[in-house]
């Protein structure tokens, strides 16, 4: 009768692996893996109680899938209690880590998984995998598909994966309030063109998240309109020539910052008075937290510029954060 049973279950076990049912190449010991951006198995021997991720994008999108208590460390942009839509996370993440945090740096955090973008030089992706320390690369993002990737991708290498798809359909409900309130907007309010005057002077053309604002806003991202794409510096010249109903200037709502003080060499400069956007005093300065947001929370983003576009009926405040975390 026991060789009988060992007999069954055998056959069993073999039908099962040969179905795909079972794969023990994914989950051996308690460990896992998952496959990241670049097609690297990452082999992720625990659920990580010690995550680091390299910016302030990717804690923000990790924050919203784990408890603060696993993270190893926080970016200091996102920790910056001035200027973070998350005014917690200082308390409950003590350790700040800079911007482009170095290798030792990064070792001496003893991190369990490390989520880097792909900017992330690649001898310093592979110094960190020597330490036989996990490390996802994900997508720099660019689209709400590409945000929605990289979330499915964090979850699953933290062993969250259904945070992942609540985390999702989160995002979804306030896209479906912010676009239904659009919807009452009267259309001859709609398809105004928007030029977004950034520090970062090759941002804002065809191919990154403020496509996105646009695109759910029912307004023209005026950079990509007028053949600008992410990575291209647009002129003041071409910026004429582009008329532009509208000017965005991201903010920190804090005059001392780079942010603002660069905006103003434009709002100042006598050969931009005629644009249409100057001209009718027709200037935005949406949160910069979330006007430049890659994480969940881009669906901020463009409440924000619905806000500036179509009024108080999407004014918000400044922290405002989503989490599929309990």
């Amino acid at each position: 009768m026991n060789t009988l049973c060992t007999a069954f279950l055998a056959v069993l076990l073999s039908i099962l692996l040969l179905s795909g049912c079972i794969d023990l190449s994914k989950n051996q010991a308690g460990g896992y893996e998952v496959t990241d951006v670049e097609g690297t198995v990452v082999k992720i021997p625990h659920k990580p109680q010690r995550i680091l991720t390299v910016s302030a994008g990717t804690d923000e999108l990790m924050l919203g899938l784990v408890e603060p208590e696993r993270m190893a460390a926080i970016n200091e942009s996102l920790a910056d209690t001035e200027h973070t839509n998350i005014p917690w996370v200082r308390e409950r993440i003590p350790t700040v880590i800079v911007r482009s945090p170095s290798v030792e740096q990064i070792a001496a955090l003893r991190p369990d998984l490390v989520v880097v973008t792909p900017w992330m030089p690649r001898e310093n992706i592979d110094a960190i995998r020597e330490l036989n320390v996990p490390v996802l690369v994900c997508k720099s993002a660019a689209t709400m598909e590409d945000i929605h990737s990289n979330i499915r991708l964090f979850a699953a290498a933290v062993g969250e994966p259904e945070r992942g798809e609540k985390l999702i359909g989160m995002m979804e409900a306030k896209l479906a309030e912010i676009r239904a309130k659009i919807a009452e907007v009267p259309e001859e309010k709609k398809h105004k063109s928007i030029a977004l005057i950034s520090i970062m002077v090759n941002y804002g053309g065809a191919g990154c998240t403020f496509d996105e604002l646009c695109r759910y806003t029912d307004s023209i991202n005026a950079k990509a309109a007028a053949g600008n794409r992410m990575g291209q510096e647009m002129t003041k010249e071409q910026l004429v020539a582009a008329n532009p109903d509208y000017l965005f200037f991201p903010s920190y709502e804090d005059g001392a910052t780079n942010e603002e003080n660069y905006g103003r060499q434009y709002l100042e400069d006598p050969s931009l008075a005629q644009m249409t956007a100057v001209r009718e005093r027709q200037i935005g300065h949406p949160w910069a937290r979330y006007v430049y947001n890659l994480s969940q929370n881009i669906v901020y983003g463009i409440q924000e510029t619905a806000w500036i576009l179509y009024g108080d009926a999407f004014r918000q405040s400044r922290h405002e954060f989503l989490t599929a975390v309990e």
